[in-house]
């Protein structure tokens, strides 16, 4: 996969690599269990949608320590108590360990778990911060594409975000997690070629300055791409650029809003086409957009065939982190919790199950213990995906997981996809889970 160093083993924060010295020192070997959640949904989200296991599951399979990595780790005086044995132990990791996971593309709710490692201590500590990371970032963005594209009510949406990404790598991702919350295509090139994703694109303000006057581009333009011409019209005035782009007639494939008033312009500008006989040309429109004025422009009937967003959707922008925890429940048979004020966590593997009425529409999840059964008619999340360090089966297509993520979606009560103040979700605990924590807790006291 792009961007990515040789060896990822030093992708991680220090803890994980001082904790794990510790625990080879006092020879905790002992095999252990942590989950991947998220404690709250950010604001205004009503379910987030799983994304970021196919990273996951590769970072995994490929873990190892390089001779370099081990020797800056060596060089660094915080080690310098440990033993020898511990870098011949880094030498020859690899993750051995099981992991369950509710699929890429599934709705999921805060404290249910999306991931589950359970291997060797040191292996299921070190591997902690990766997949935060990666799980946070692209369920985050995956999560605002749905709900960019659901406010869009059909018309398509285009992910023109890398140059206002965090970065080169968050751009790639982000294109990845906006394709599978159901965007149609990216601005990413290099994404587009490696995920096989559509590339979208017209031309800047600075195409149509370049030349000496705007008809003087819209020419070369359309000469240059006489199957693809969407021409960016609002350079100096939208309305006279638009009057320019329909004496192309049917050359003319589309034109590009990017500022003003959108709805209004759409308006005339799809008034003028028709007009001119260029009823098959689109409308694109850009500038700033997020669902809430996707949303506006639909409700006002602005005829907009595409929608390009950016900084809004690959920032995730009125919510730009996701609050995934990775935590320790069971050592060995051993259920372990966390009891802090505010951040406590419930003890033992987990699994979780979902409810659907008659029409297929999802009611509410249980999470219960992983040794209970499964209730009749509800459907278990958590799927074994890892065995012994390696995957169970070959990972769905990209598409296959765009198709799942947008099936569950719909599938949602409409309230609960509301894009302001959603219905809350129904998530319950069973009474197995509850008696475990009391137990738990009692213990601790």
């Amino acid at each position: 996969m792009p961007l990515r160093p040789q060896s990822l083993a030093l992708t991680t924060d220090l803890y994980e690599l001082t904790m794990s010295a510790a625990y080879f020192k006092r020879g905790l070997v002992s095999e252990a269990t942590f989950e991947l959640f998220v404690r709250e949904l950010p604001v205004n989200r009503g379910y987030l949608v799983a994304c970021g296991l196919e990273q996951a599951l590769e970072y995994l399979e490929g873990l190892r320590f390089t001779d370099q990595d081990i020797a800056y780790l060596q060089g660094l005086p915080v080690f310098s108590a440990i033993p020898d044995g511990f870098w011949s132990y880094l030498s020859d990791l690899r993750f051995t360990g099981d992991v369950e996971a509710i699929p890429e593309g599934t709705p999921v709710m805060a404290e249910e778990p999306l991931l589950v490692v359970t291997a060797p201590l040191i292996e299921a500590q070190l591997v902690e911060t990766y997949l935060l990371s990666m799980i946070n970032f692209q369920t985050l963005i995956a999560t605002k594409a749905a709900r960019v594209v659901d406010a869009a009510q059909g018309r398509g949406i285009a992910d023109f975000g890398l140059r206002r990404a965090h970065g080169p790598e968050a751009g790639f991702w982000a294109a990845r997690a906006s394709y599978v919350g159901g965007c149609i295509g990216t601005s990413n090139v290099e994404a587009a070629r490696r995920l096989g994703i559509r590339p979208i694109g017209t031309a800047a303000h600075s195409f149509t300055m370049a030349f000496d006057d705007e008809m003087a581009a819209f020419e070369a333009y359309v000469d240059a791409y006489p199957d693809h011409s969407i021409l960016l019209v609002d350079t100096y005035d939208t309305l006279d650029g638009v009057r320019r782009a329909a004496t192309f007639g049917n050359k003319l494939k589309g034109v590009r809003l990017d500022s003003g008033d959108l709805a209004e312009l759409a308006t005339q500008a799809r008034r003028i086409l028709d007009e001119a006989g260029c009823t098959e040309a689109t409308i694109v429109a850009s500038g700033d957009l997020n669902e809430y004025k996707i949303a506006d422009l639909v409700e006002r009937g602005a005829p907009v065939d595409l929608f390009g967003v950016g900084t809004q959707l690959v920032t995730s922008y009125d919510a730009p982190a996701l609050g995934g925890v990775y935590k320790l429940v069971s050592i060995g048979e051993e259920p372990r919790a966390k009891h802090s004020t505010g951040k406590a966590t419930l003890p033992g593997k987990k699994q979780v199950v979902r409810f659907q009425d008659a029409t297929g529409t999802y009611t509410h999840d249980l999470i219960q213990r992983s040794t209970e059964p499964v209730p009749g008619g509800a459907e278990a999340l958590l799927v074994p995906v890892m065995r012994s360090g390696g995957r169970r089966a070959p990972s769905p297509s990209l598409d296959e997981i765009r198709s799942r993520a947008t099936d569950r979606r719909m599938r949602l009560p409409g309230g609960v996809r509301r894009l302001r103040n959603p219905d809350l979700y129904e998530v319950g605990m069973s009474a197995a889970l509850r008696e475990l924590s009391r137990n738990v807790r009692n213990r601790r006291r």
